[in-house]
């Protein structure tokens, strides 16, 4: 790492706005300001324990990084330092998460977080994986069955967030929620007293893309508005209300430079960006997700008009951000704001400016371990052998292949020639022992959602036009793309898409068994229930006929995987790329 690198990094650590001086009373004066302190996060995941990959500092730098007990003991520091203090989430806190959270439906996040504190959470579009109806179930409370996994198999007497969900932009029918949202749009806390008092006022919020990252069924009644029309009528509301402050906790983010940042905003751009560009003056803060990418930008830089700062803490608990307001009771503003990102270490390393190595906290860690130890049998299991480890990465990988493979072979019997895997569906790698072996703890990690497999018949046209909505990003990542991967006999061509700016890959064409897709033919595809109903924005998959459903995907891949040879890895030979 080159001097002027840590210099950055360094100076960016703490990002102060001073929203400049101006003229005031004697009696203004005699009215200290009064600090509130934000702790964000964001993007949890339900990783109650700590995540697996390390986390990229900079160049020269990897911390294993996260836990629940770690970050409980980060969040009780940071709270100590602010006489006022809330600790906000920008969502995605539950699902997608490791076994130890999602085998319990993520009640034990639930229950870690009630102990952490936490104040608000801002909904995602992960809240929404299991249903509006299950959601509502794990903020309120009860132990209703509403999905295929049994509630309340640890706490027979689970009840609930001690903390509020904020959903300023999910509008609800009357039958659903009385209040016009699923859950209240925003909140306001106060601090101090008499002439001393300082109002802060919350908005929460998700995408409004969300209708198209879950399954229809589960957000069915449920209406998704635009998010800068959602923030400004809300934060209208709070001016009337006569807050100070207004922080902004929205589950949209932006996508800053490849080149590791942590610490600092590499670039102001991406989907929140449009977003940010929109909103009226009077924001301060804006605690952003869904990226899963860390940093902390002065919106100011961009346009002075909204001095904003925009922080997002990474994700799956290895980071926070520590935000403080300064705010003038007398003048009813705030008068200055910092951020900055620290990294939430759980294991000794190299001393490094903004890496926090707290000690886990032991009624955190106790509560964490009682969930793991009910885990454990189901966790530990074998499910068979793998001839290597199998990653996602770029735009076709083995993992995707032999999922997709999997799939297959478990509905041959409905009459599959093709199967269409989602890269978002896949939540992780599959790392064998040194003999091959796989737990059924680490395929549940890779696909945690509990979907069904669904067989269809679609013309050629259809499977086409579904094909022609794939998209690849320029580094072909796997996870800036939208590209399926395809079972064996199933192949693709992409080649540069001269519209997209950033130098993105478009579909061309694709055969199966060796000859091109025949508009006028027919095929049976099987793909998930999230996509089947038209999931990830493909709303043709929806208009597929002949529906068979079949096992569940977890169950497919373990039969893949079952028996007394070693599973080899498929060969990545289904998608060529034109530059």
């Amino acid at each position: 790492m080159t001097g002027k690198t840590i210099l950055s990094a360094l100076l960016a650590l703490t990002l102060p706005v001073s929203l400049g001086a101006c003229a005031t009373t004697p009696d203004q004066r005699a009215t200290e300001p009064v600090t509130v302190g934000i702790i964000g996060l964001n993007d949890f995941h339900g990783n109650l324990q700590p995540v697996a990959r390390p986390l990229r500092v900079d160049d020269t730098m990897e911390v294993r990084a996260g836990g629940a007990a770690h970050l409980a003991t980060a969040i009780d520091t940071l709270r100590a330092r602010q006489e006022n203090t809330l600790v906000i989430s920008a969502g995605d806190l539950i699902s997608a998460s490791p076994l130890v959270s999602s085998l319990f439906l993520d009640e034990p996040t639930i229950g870690a977080m009630n102990r952490i504190g936490l104040d608000f959470n801002a909904v995602g579009n992960h809240e929404f994986d299991r249903g509006w109806r299950e959601l509502k179930r794990l903020a309120e409370g009860g132990c209703e069955k509403l999905t295929m996994r049994e509630p309340c198999a640890v706490e027979p007497n689970y009840s609930g967030a001690e903390f509020g969900f904020l959903a300023a932009n999910v509008l609800a029918a009357p039958e659903i929620a009385e209040g016009g949202t699923l859950f209240p749009g925003t909140a306001i806390r106060r601090f101090g007293a008499g002439e001393r008092q300082v109002a802060v006022g919350i908005i929460g919020l998700t995408l409004e893309g969300t209708p198209d990252l879950v399954t229809p069924e589960g957000i069915a009644g449920l209406t998704f508005i635009d998010e800068a029309e959602a923030i400004n009528a809300a934060a209208a509301d709070l001016d009337a209300n006569g807050v100070d402050a207004v922080v902004v906790a929205i589950h949209q983010g932006l996508v800053p430079d490849e080149q590791p940042d942590v610490f600092g905003c590499a670039a102001i751009s991406g989907p929140l960006r449009e977003i940010l560009d929109r909103l009226n003056p009077g924001i301060d803060v804006v605690i952003s997700g869904h990226t899963h990418r860390p940093y902390v930008c002065d919106f100011a830089s961009v346009d002075p008009a909204r001095p904003m700062l925009v922080t997002s803490a990474a994700w799956g608990g290895q980071m926070l951000t520590d935000i403080a307001l300064t705010i003038d009771p007398a003048s009813d503003r705030v008068i200055e704001k910092t951020a900055r990102n620290l990294v939430v270490a759980n294991e000794a390393d190299d001393a490094r400016e903004g890496v926090l190595r707290p000690a886990a906290r032991a009624d955190i860690a106790a509560y964490v371990a009682r969930y793991a130890a009910a885990a454990k049998e189901a966790e530990t299991r074998p499910v068979g052998k793998l001839g290597g480890p199998a990653r996602e990465i770029g735009i076709e990988n083995a993992l995707g292949n032999l999922i997709a493979d999997a799939q297959l072979d478990a509905t041959r019997s409905a009459g599959a020639q093709i199967v269409l895997m989602n890269p978002g569906g896949i939540r992780g790698d599959l790392i064998p022992a040194d003999d091959g072996t796989l737990t059924f703890g680490q395929i549940y990690t890779v696909q945690p959602f509990g979907n069904t497999l669904i067989t269809k018949t679609f013309t050629g046209a259809q499977l086409l036009e579904i094909l022609r909505n794939q998209h690849a990003d320029a580094g072909l990542s796997a996870g800036g793309s939208t590209v399926f991967a395809g079972s064996r006999g199933f192949a693709q061509v992409f080649e540069r898409d001269p519209d997209d700016a950033d130098g993105g890959y478009r579909f061309v064409s694709a055969t199966f068994e060796g000859q091109p897709i025949d508009p006028a033919a027919t095929y049976r595809l099987t793909m998930n229930s999230f996509l089947a109903t038209g999931g990830d924005g493909f709303g043709t998959f929806a208009e597929g006929t002949d529906a068979v459903t079949g096992p569940v995907d977890l169950d497919a891949m373990e039969a893949f995987l079952d028996g007394e040879g070693v599973r080899e890895l498929p060969a990545i030979d289904r998608i060529t790329v034109i530059d």
